[in-house]
């Protein structure tokens, strides 16, 4: 045979071989399900309670990456989520906190705020949301993208923010719940109606057995050796409760108010089935294209700000969701098939120990109530420059000047600058006072100063942030709360399994920008406009 032939038939064959291993490896569908306010050792403080085929499957057969840190502060649900499907930072992306000042309306604003669009479902405000302030695509958007609008994208949430932000802007649908009338609702952003598989869902939940439970430990409570007595002081109590202590009795007030169930371990149950719901009504994961499924699990960021870290609640919470994540990996391994889709696992930021948990063991840490630190700035301004109106706002730890009253006045400026600063640093538990517009010339560690740049946003960030101390939290006697700079709500976990997913663990120092980043390389597609990150080398390394 001709030489030219031979080297034909030899191209023809790799080519095909080289098609078919990359179908092989191509997930149908891929998953990125996060859990709210998850600390990264909660993998390990409750590992032998979970079961073999839950968090511990992943942990076993997955690619676990111990040291991903959140790379800009503040550390809250909406930047959290943003990052991880956009793999950039706030000062890129626009979403600097849940809520923020907006100079130019002279008002706070709510991040996926938006008073153009109508709710779908129900017939209350909280489906005026949409994705339009964020400012950069997503890895959902550059999928649908890719495949020219074949593949199919949707986010799923409690919270809205969970369920939009991860979804992008080109989403075929993102649904969240409507705690006044116990429904998954969308607004008219995405459709003009609910599909019937969310009507479905939502008649499912009106009758659930789910509505007429009490809170009860999964487990014998003398078993919760991980945990804090139940009965301690700085634990919050549920509406129509004398002491937070289980057995939870709220039957009551759900049928009041199906808006408890946020607060409950079920409303995690609830989201993983409404994310099947969605599989099948969708028909994800069924077609040449792959498809791309955002789920946030919202109730366990409920529960630790209630009850905190060291709970029993927050223990039996985990067990219950370890058990509520063996089911969703059972229902993908016999819909989607093995080997057909790719997930990942992890959260968009940890949290502290609550102050006086720690307070009782001799570990420094303290509350300032952010009302009084606002009334403090708001005091001190005005007593120092005859008017309290040159601070705007005070919200995300960042004080926020007014611009106008201020007019151009460089020394003015400086005198605030300088002169609140200086008071402020008097103040128990605050560390540092952090000109934004001038970070680099701070004497912050680098990590730090990162973190400050990566977060500041020109025209929606403020002047000056308020640097507390480790251990010190904002507002929050009862239970806990994040946001900080610290490593104990940075530090998040990230695990992933199944298609193309080896089994290993890295140690390396990765960061949430990555997940993004990764992704698109797994599925051969742009990063996100505004992506910073990279892929995970030992994720993708054969």
């Amino acid at each position: 045979m001709h030489p030219k032939h031979l080297c034909l038939i030899a191209l023809f064959f790799s080519t095909l071989f080289s098609v078919n291993a990359q179908k092989s490896t191509t997930p149908k569908l891929v998953i990125g399900i996060v859990v709210d306010q998850m600390r990264w050792d909660y993998l390990y403080r409750y590992q032998e309670k979970y079961c073999a085929t839950g968090l511990n499957k992943l942990l076993t057969d997955g690619y676990v990456c111990q040291n991903t840190q959140i790379p800009y502060v503040p550390t809250y649900t909406a930047p959290g989520h943003t990052c991880i499907y956009s793999g950039s930072v706030p000062a890129i992306t626009g979403i600097i906190g849940n809520n923020w000042y907006d100079k130019n309306l002279n008002k706070v604003i709510y991040c996926t705020d938006d008073k153009q669009v109508k709710t779908v479902g129900d017939s209350t405000m909280a489906g005026l949301m949409s994705p339009k302030n964020l400012l950069v695509t997503t890895i959902t958007d550059e999928l649908r993208l890719a495949t020219n609008f074949k593949s199919k994208t949707i986010g799923i949430a409690i919270k809205d923010r969970g369920a939009i932000l991860p979804a992008g802007h080109s989403a075929n649908g993102a649904y969240w719940f409507s705690g006044a009338s116990g429904k998954w609702i969308t607004s008219t952003y995405y459709r003009s109606d609910l599909p019937s598989w969310v009507q479905a869902e939502n008649t499912k939940v009106a009758s659930d057995k789910m509505m007429q439970k009490t809170w009860q430990t999964i487990l014998e409570i003398e078993k919760y050796h991980e945990s804090t007595e139940d009965k301690v002081p700085w634990e919050a109590s549920y509406r129509g409760e004398a002491e937070p202590v289980f057995v939870h009795q709220l039957e009551a007030e759900l049928m009041k108010s199906p808006d408890l169930l946020r607060a409950l371990p079920y409303g995690n149950t609830m989201t993983l089935e409404m994310a099947e719901a969605a599989i099948k009504g969708e028909e994800m994961g069924t077609d040449a294209s792959t498809d791309f499924l955002t789920v946030s699990l919202s109730s366990t960021d409920y529960i630790g700000h209630q009850f905190g870290t060291n709970s029993i609640e927050i223990e039996d919470t985990y067990l219950r969701l370890d058990k509520d994540l063996s089911a969703f990996f059972s229902f993908l391994e016999a819909t989607v098939g093995k080997g057909n889709y790719v997930l990942f696992l992890t959260a968009d930021h940890g949290a502290a120990h609550n102050a006086s948990f720690l307070q009782t063991h001799k570990i420094p840490s303290g509350n300032e109530l952010s009302d009084s630190l606002s009334k403090k700035v708001y005091d001190f301004v005005e007593a120092e420059f005859g008017n309290k109106d040159l601070i705007s706002s005070i919200i995300n730890q960042q004080i926020y000047f007014n611009e106008k009253l201020l007019n151009g006045d460089a020394v003015k400026t400086n005198a605030l600058i300088q002169k609140l600063s200086q008071y402020l640093k008097t103040l128990d538990g605050v560390a540092d006072v952090i000109d934004l517009k001038n970070v680099s010339n701070t004497t912050l560690i680098q990590e730090y100063k990162t973190a400050l740049t990566n977060s500041y946003n020109a025209q929606r960030s403020g002047n000056l942030y308020i640097n507390l101390q480790p251990g010190w939290m904002d507002d929050f006697a009862k239970g806990t709360t994040h946001g900080s700079i610290y490593r104990y709500d940075t530090h998040i976990p990230l695990l992933w399994f199944g298609a193309g997913v080896k089994t290993g663990t890295d140690y390396h120092q990765i960061f949430m920008t990555d997940i993004a980043a990764t992704i698109a390389a797994m599925l051969h597609i742009q990063e996100p406009n505004g992506c910073v990150g990279k892929p995970i080398d030992g994720l993708l390394s054969k």
